[in-house]
């Protein structure tokens, strides 16, 4: 707990269980989050904040995970010893856990997409990740000493049923969009994932017959790596193309991100889903400045797509969709649609990343259209490429600002420069680059989208290095 002042990255806390995500922490982040200043003042276990939250009501999940029960329970445990009430949901996709704590708090006990020997927390409130301000009043109770509540002031706990209104809801929502599933047939890998309880449920309520892949939960995850990528999918794949299914659907741990693969067995690019989706929600809007707000390595087909419909796009930090909305709507826009690759926020279902609503819609949009190639014809993809640069942490604030002035200058043809959210050229013919550093790792990304992507990655790339040799 040394590091307290950098546990969260841009998608919670995440490490090795044994070496940094432990008991220990997980005890002493549930007592920071329960004794946060910014809870109600109400001693009181129910009380509640100006915001109408119950902030001493906390819902704790977990996803399949073997260290899952333990640090559910020590994460618990810190909860109430702060004088927190407790409800336990056991096993949830972190999106059901994310729709229960609409009206109070939430931890979702996870690693998404890491390996097996990982796991991670996310805190909630209100349907919405914790945002920078909440997240560093975490941190500070838990570099500070510990502050238990007295004797009689601990908080209680209960066990709770989050699935059954979470599926209904997740189907009724679908339910408005696109066309009946009847006749369809869809292919879903769970990856062991706890996907398993809620996508395949969902989409036989809304009419499709449905073939699963890794179904059952397990945290060794067996069938393939809990992050979906086209290499990890390929049994998918070839179910795909050489069976009935329509088109297929493969999630990761826990069920926030989704990948799509065509009825040929070939992987949808992530950002061609995303454009698909947004087009939708913005055409079907009947907002007068319709918004979707997604993020800086996400493709101009996006803008293209929404542009079309009569909306705009406005980008935000990866691992912060949150705070675009709520800055797109504080500027007056009404946000329909929040994404970045993979993960997807409807608006109008909540405030969360939600990887089984994104499979429901995605799905009656396909019924609708009669399949995917019509809803991918209109989007323009050009190739995408990512590269890593490596790059010491302690160097990535010198050689992001170097980028500011280097990158422009090595491509004087630029458009516009960007410098938000590192720092992305965009070209007249559309074409982008994108350098930021990772949040999680010692890399620098360039990221790519152009008819000449690779001459234009490596070209970034190498202004790149030649920064971090000068570093």
């Amino acid at each position: 707990m040394d590091d307290a002042d950098e546990l969260f990255g841009t998608a919670g806390i995440r490490g090795d269980a044994v070496e940094t995500v432990d008991p220990e922490l997980a005890l002493a982040v549930g007592t920071a989050a329960a004794s946060d200043a910014r809870l109600g003042d109400d001693d009181d276990e129910s009380s509640s904040g100006g915001d109408g939250v119950a902030d001493r009501e906390f819902v704790v999940s977990r996803d399949g995970r073997e260290t899952g029960p333990a640090l559910a329970s020590a994460m618990t445990a810190g909860l109430e010893s702060a004088g927190a009430r407790v409800l336990r949901a056991g096993v949830l996709p972190t999106p059901a856990l994310a729709y229960a704590s609409q009206g109070r708090r939430g931890v979702q006990v996870t690693a998404s997409h890491n390996p097996p020997e990982d796991n991670g927390i996310k805190l909630f409130v209100d349907g919405e990740e914790y945002d920078r301000d909440a997240e560093r009043a975490v941190e500070a109770g838990v570099a500070a000493d510990t502050e238990y509540a007295t004797w009689d002031e601990w908080g209680s706990e209960e066990s709770v049923d989050v699935l059954p209104d979470y599926r209904e809801a997740v189907a009724s929502f679908a339910g408005e969009h696109g066309a009946p599933l009847a006749g369809i047939t869809v292919a879903v890998d769970c990856g062991n994932g706890v996907a398993a309880l809620a996508t395949p449920q969902v989409l036989r309520e809304l009419g499709a017959h449905v073939v699963t892949l890794n179904a059952n939960v397990d945290g060794h995850f067996p069938g393939r790596p809990s992050k979906p990528t086209p290499e990890t999918v390929s049994d998918l794949r070839e179910f795909v193309a050489s069976g009935d299914a329509a088109f297929g659907i493969a999630h990761d741990g826990d069920a926030d991100r989704i990948v799509v693969v065509d009825g040929d067995g070939e992987v949808v690019h992530e950002d061609t889903v995303l454009a698909i989706l947004a087009e939708h929600y913005t055409e079907t809007s009947d907002a007068d400045d319709p918004v979707v707000v997604t993020t800086p390595n996400a493709s101009g087909r996006i803008d293209e797509r929404v542009e079309a419909a009569g909306g705009r796009v406005e980008r935000v930090r990866l691992g912060a969709l949150h705070e675009g909305v709520a800055a797109a709507r504080s500027n007056g826009g009404e946000v329909v649609f929040a994404a970045e690759p993979w993960k997807h926020v409807h608006t109008a279902f909540g405030g969360w990343i939600d990887g089984v609503a994104s499979a429901a819609v995605l799905s009656r949009l396909v019924a609708d259209a009669g399949g995917l190639a019509p809803l991918r014809e209109p989007v323009t993809e050009r190739p995408y490429r990512k590269v890593s640069v490596e790059c010491p942490d302690d160097d990535k604030p010198a050689v992001m600002a170097a980028m500011a002035d280097d990158l422009p200058s090595a491509f004087p043809d630029a458009s516009d420069v960007d410098t938000q959210y590192g720092v992305r050229l965009t070209f007249p013919d559309a074409s982008w680059v994108l350098v930021r550093p990772s949040g999680t790792e010692p890399y620098v990304r360039v990221y790519a989208e152009s008819d000449d992507v690779d001459e234009l990655v490596e070209s970034a790339a190498d202004v790149v290095r030649q920064a971090v040799e000068d570093a």
